[in-house]
C-alpha cells in the first residue's frame, strides 16, 4: 500500500487556512495534513478555526523562521503557502537558502483565497518562485501569466483551478416559505463608519419592508477577533446604535458560509468571495452598487456578471441571476442541477466555455503537475523574480519583517530553541503573546477610530 503523502499548510488567517487545507485536499487527496498558523495580528482563534470546519492531524503556531526550520528538519512532500504575498516571498527565499542547488525538497504551492481585485502585480510578483501559483479561473490565469511575462519572468507555474470551497447543493426556489436574505458583510469593505452604518440600516429596512422575509447579517468575526483584513467598525457595535434595534426578522449570525447558504434565497454583498460560492449554487446574488462601483470596494470585479443591484432594487423585488458566460470565465458555473444543460443558447455557450478548470475536475491539471514534481528525484532551487538585484530597495525589508537576512537565512535569535525551556515558561510566553495580540486588536477597533475622529475636529 503506497505511503500517504505528507502535506504542510502554512496560513496566516482563518479564511486562508480554509483555502490552504481544502486546496491540499484537492491536490493530494490521500495525505497526512500538518497545519501551521503564522504568528501575527490575524492568527485565528479556536472559535474561528472551529467555524471553518477543516481539521488537521496536527496544528501549531509558528514564526516564518520556525516554519523553515520545520520543513528542513521534517520531510514534507507538498507545502501549501496560504499567506499574504510578503510572507510567501519570505518563505520562498528561506527555501532557496535551504536548497540553493537542485535537491529533494517539497513542492511549493501558493495562490489566492478569493477575488483578486487589487495589488495584482505586487501580489503576484511576491508569489513568483513557487512551483505552482494557482489561479481560481481562466480569467485570473490569463491575467497572472500576463504579469509574469510582462516582466520577463517564467509563467509556467501559473495553473488554472477553481476555488476549493465551491460546492453545496444547487439552489431550489423557496416556493411558499418565507425568503431568507443573507447579507455577507466584509471586515474592511466599506471601511468608513458612515458607509457601514448605511448598509446595515438598509438591510434592517429591507427586513421591515418584507416582514415575511428573514434577513441574516452574516458576520466574519466577533469583536476582538481579526481576519484577513482589519475591521475597525464591527457591525455588532453598529447594530447597537440603530434606533429601536434590529427588527425581529433581522439578526446577526455566525457560522460556516456554506451552511448559511444552504437556506438562502438571496445573497447580498459588496464584493465578498461569498458571492462566488452563491453563484456557483445558482442562488440569486446581488452585488451592491449603493456606494458606487469602485475599485476600492472591489465590486468592479463583477462588471458583466448581471448581479449589480442596489438596495432600492432589492426592496422592489429584484432577484439578480448571474450571466452564464461571465460565470464560465470566472470558474464559478452553477453546480449541476436537474435542468442543467437543457437551457438556451447562452447556457450552451457557457457549457462549451468551460473547456478545462471550470468543468468536472478543476484540479486535474494541478494534480498532474504536483504528481510530476513528486516523481522527480530532485527539484531545482526556488527562483523568485524578486532578488537583491531586481528589487534591492524592496526585498530586504520584506525579509527583515519575517526575521530573515537578505539571503533568506534566519537572523540571529529568529529560531528559539525548544530544548531546555520549561513548560511554565512556554505557557507564560503564550499568555503574554495573547495579551499583546488582544491589546493590538483593542487599539484597532476602539482607540484608532476615536483618534481618527479627534483628528477631524
Amino acid at each position: 500500500m503506497p505511503e500517504r503523502k505528507r502535506v504542510a499548510v502554512l496560513a496566516d488567517s482563518d479564511t486562508r487556512w480554509k483555502w490552504g487545507a481544502l486546496t491540499a485536499r484537492r491536490l493530494v487527496p490521500d495525505h497526512q495534513l500538518t497545519g501551521f498558523l503564522l504568528r501575527g495580528r490575524a492568527t485565528p482563534t479556536a472559535r474561528q478555526l472551529g467555524e471553518v470546519g477543516v481539521r488537521a492531524d496536527r496544528l501549531s503556531e509558528v514564526t516564518c523562521a520556525e516554519f523553515l526550520a520545520e520543513i528542513e528538519r521534517e520531510r514534507y512532500d507538498v507545502v501549501v503557502l496560504a499567506l499574504v504575498g510578503g510572507a510567501v516571498q519570505a518563505v520562498l527565499h528561506g527555501a532557496r537558502a535551504l536548497w540553493p542547488t537542485p535537491a529533494e525538497r517539497p513542492v511549493l504551492v501558493t495562490g489566492y483565497v478569493g477575488v483578486v481585485y487589487e495589488k495584482l502585480a505586487d501580489g503576484l510578483l511576491l508569489r513568483h518562485g513557487a512551483d505552482l501559483v494557482l489561479a481560481n479561473s481562466r480569467h485570473d490565469a490569463q491575467r497572472f501569466r500576463a504579469v509574469y511575462e510582462g516582466v520577463g519572468a517564467d509563467a509556467a507555474a501559473v495553473t488554472e483551478t477553481a476555488l476549493p470551497f465551491l460546492g453545496g447543493a444547487p439552489y431550489e426556489p423557496a416556493g411558499s416559505r418565507a425568503r431568507t436574505v443573507v447579507f455577507a458583510v466584509q471586515p474592511s469593505v466599506p471601511d468608513s463608519r458612515a458607509d457601514r452604518s448605511y448598509l446595515l440600516e438598509r438591510a434592517a429596512g429591507h427586513a421591515r419592508k418584507h416582514p415575511d422575509r428573514e434577513v441574516l447579517i452574516k458576520l466574519r468575526s466577533k469583536p476582538g477577533e481579526h481576519t484577513t483584513h482589519l475591521e475597525e467598525q464591527p457591525y455588532q457595535r453598529l447594530a447597537e446604535r440603530i434606533p429601536g434595534g434590529l427588527p425581529p426578522n433581522c439578526r446577526l449570525v455566525y457560522g460556516n458560509m456554506g451552511e448559511v447558504l444552504d437556506g438562502a434565497d438571496l445573497l447580498v454583498t459588496v464584493s465578498s468571495t461569498a458571492a462566488l460560492e452563491s453563484l456557483h449554487r445558482a442562488i440569486p446574488t446581488a452585488i451592491l452598487t449603493d456606494l458606487g462601483i469602485r475599485e476600492a470596494l472591489g465590486n468592479h470585479h463583477f462588471l458583466g456578471s448581471g448581479c449589480l443591484a442596489s438596495w432600492d432594487q432589492l426592496d422592489s423585488g429584484l432577484l439578480p441571476t448571474g450571466d452564464p458566460l461571465w460565470l464560465a470565465a470566472q470558474g464559478v458555473l452553477p453546480a449541476p442541477g436537474p435542468d442543467r444543460g437543457t437551457g438556451g443558447a447562452a447556457d450552451r455557450a457557457a457549457d462549451r466555455a468551460t473547456d478545462g478548470a471550470a468543468g468536472a475536475d478543476a484540479y486535474a491539471v494541478a494534480r498532474a503537475k504536483v504528481a510530476g514534481l513528486l516523481a522527480a528525484t530532485r527539484l531545482p532551487s526556488p527562483a523568485p523574480y524578486y532578488t537583491c538585484t531586481t528589487a534591492p530597495g524592496y526585498l530586504p525589508g520584506i525579509l527583515a519583517r519575517h526575521h530573515l537576512a537578505p539571503d533568506g537565512t534566519p537572523l540571529p535569535g529568529a529560531v528559539r530553541p525548544a530544548a531546555g525551556e520549561s513548560r511554565l515558561r512556554r505557557r507564560l510566553r503564550g499568555h503574554l503573546r495573547e495579551a499583546a495580540r488582544g491589546a493590538y486588536r483593542h487599539g484597532v477597533q476602539r482607540v484608532a477610530p476615536v483618534i481618527r475622529r479627534l483628528g477631524e475636529l
